[in-house]
């Protein structure tokens, strides 16, 4: 593949628009957010359209909300009536049907760029680059951009950077090569002191209430696997941070945090087996009763709670993951702390 077609059929699927809608997947990380600021920056910059990025759900991290405040507010709520204007949307680290955006069935998407199981529906756009053997979207966005022969400023970059580190934790987990082309290619352009400064955000009282919570509630089976059932998550993405902690205890395999946000059951799941794999497994925890996917190491999904009995869902959930992965649902574990 010619390296400049990706760049070509962007433009020929903008072809008779001047706008464009940036949509990331629900509450955004920093891959979403460099990917949508990296795709912004390249129509207008190449096809002078006007470009918004717009989200649901939350920044919650604080070091996500560090790392929007440092690109002076990229994003904004989105409208949902903003989708029913005649505008392309452009979907990025998500596609269509993914269950974690908030474009409808019966709207289009334009532009699909993601680096997460494919989705045939993704087909339908005009222009789609899905590659799941790549560990952040934000690399799909840097070739881009080199192709594109665009400079780079500090603030692009750092963000770039950024999400390709956070998505693969330093190239420590399924980076491929070319995220490490791309890792290595940003890496003298980054604002070095942001970029310390954002990892080192500063976290409310609450963050820590939380990770004591996820630490009493979670229990040991054999050694390899832990599980923490928090019940309550102060916000959706937090899940995924214990998760990131707690994988680190010696020994552990798997790692799978249940809590409840608003009117959702979250999952979120991290893996050092690539035998099973944690998006299969996230799947098939979850089964028909919401949505779920990811990667190798790295899955999450969600369930909406409707009128279900928020504690008894978590339960379950707990005992469907020990069915697939000890064989044994009943089998109890032991308290972590």
């Amino acid at each position: 593949m010619n390296m400049t077609d990706p760049i070509i059929k962007i433009y020929k699927g903008l072809e008779g628009y001047k706008q464009l809608l940036i949509i990331p997947h629900n509450d955004p990380d920093p891959d979403a957010i460099a990917t949508a600021i990296g795709l912004r920056y390249l129509v207008t910059e190449k096809l002078g359209n006007t470009a918004q990025i717009g989200y649901r759900g939350n920044i919650g991290r604080s070091k996500n909300k560090a790392l929007v405040r440092y690109l002076d507010h990229p994003l904004h709520k989105l409208d949902q009536q903003e989708m029913r204007q005649n505008i392309p949307i452009a979907l990025v680290d998500t596609q269509p049907g993914a269950g974690n955006n908030p474009l409808p069935e019966n709207i289009p998407a334009t532009i699909v760029i993601d680096h997460h199981e494919w989705r045939e529906i993704s087909s339908k756009a005009r222009f789609f680059d899905i590659r799941p053997e790549i560990g952040a979207s934000a690399t799909i966005l840097t070739e881009y951009l080199q192709m594109a022969e665009l400079d780079f400023s500090p603030e692009l970059a750092t963000a770039l950077f950024y999400g390709i580190k956070t998505d693969t934790m330093g190239l420590g987990r399924g980076a491929s090569s070319a995220d490490a082309a791309a890792y290595f290619f940003l890496q003298p352009k980054v604002d070095v002191e942001t970029l310390v400064q954002i990892e080192r955000a500063q976290v409310p009282i609450t963050y820590f209430m939380s990770l004591d919570t996820a630490i009493h509630a979670a229990r040991l089976y054999d050694n390899d696997l832990v599980i923490s059932n928090v019940r309550i998550l102060k916000c959706p993405d937090l899940g995924a941070e214990i998760a990131d902690i707690l994988l680190r205890l010696q020994g552990v395999k798997w790692f799978i945090c249940v809590g409840v946000y608003k009117d959702d059951l979250i999952l979120s799941l991290r893996s050092r087996s690539r035998k099973i794999g944690a998006g299969n497994l996230a799947k098939q925890v979850i089964g028909n009763q919401g949505v779920a996917g990811g990667h190798g190491t790295i899955a999450g999904g969600q369930i909406r709670i409707n009128n279900q009995n928020p504690y008894q869902l978590s339960n379950q959930i707990t005992k469907i993951a020990l069915q697939h992965l000890k064989g044994d649902s009943s089998v109890v574990g032991i308290p972590l702390i």
